[in-house]
């Protein structure tokens, strides 16, 4: 009986494990991991008005540059991994010295949230970069996310901000789509709900080694 209770006790903790948290704003999140404070954008501040009027200057100049020639890709999901470099490249137009963030131990990760830090009068702000098109705009597609880590590229209390392109198809190359822009979103994180949905993962060692992953029933050559 005792047995009975514990499995059934288990089973419901795994339960509310697998229960997806819905609707935890951005801000709140980021200061639970981090420690740091997402400063909201104020439009009576003078300083965010200017900051705002760089960041469409860097919009503007990045979707031209972008539309000189388009962006060749196989495939409309991986167009938003062009993005950065020409808003990098805007950004240093502007004097903005747009960088790769780093996290506490002062490591550059290209990879994860968020996508670039850059400076307005000495003082850091945090960018991501992003793609949509029309079809997608209104659906509940998943476009927005991060995962924790030891080392996360948050490391001061300042704005987070989003670039967005509408990008839309015209044209092929090769085997390759060509698309091109036509709208820009700037956005401000930090109101943004979020949810999190817990998974269940292994890796290759335990899954392939037959000791305490899955069972090998059988393998061979092929020749």
């Amino acid at each position: 009986m005792a047995d009975k209770d514990y499995v059934s006790k288990l089973e419901n903790v795994i339960k509310q494990m697998l229960t997806p948290l819905k609707d935890i704003p951005f801000n709140l999140v980021i200061e639970s991991l981090t420690g740091k404070k997402v400063i909201p954008f104020d439009f009576n501040s003078q300083e965010d008005k200017e900051i705002l009027d760089v960041l469409k200057k860097v919009a503007v100049f990045a979707g031209q540059e972008i539309n000189k020639n388009g962006i060749e890709s196989k495939r409309p999901n991986e167009v938003g991994n062009y993005i950065e470099a020409f808003v990098k490249k805007a950004m240093q137009q502007y004097g903005l010295n747009p960088d790769v963030p780093a996290g506490t131990t002062g490591k550059k990760k290209a990879t994860g949230y968020p996508d670039i830090i850059f400076f307005f009068k000495r003082k850091p702000y945090y960018l991501e970069c992003k793609t949509y098109n029309l079809d997608n705009i209104s659906t509940t597609q998943r476009s927005f996310y991060f995962s924790p880590s030891d080392d996360f590229k948050v490391i001061h209390d300042t704005h987070h901000f989003i670039l967005s392109y509408e990008m839309f198809l015209d044209g092929r190359k090769s085997d390759k789509n060509i698309y091109w822009c036509k709208h820009y979103k700037i956005l401000s994180l930090e109101s943004l709900s979020l949810d999190v949905k817990y998974e269940f993962n292994s890796d290759n060692q335990r899954m392939y080694s037959g000791k305490d992953g899955t069972i090998i029933l059988d393998e061979g050559e092929v020749r």
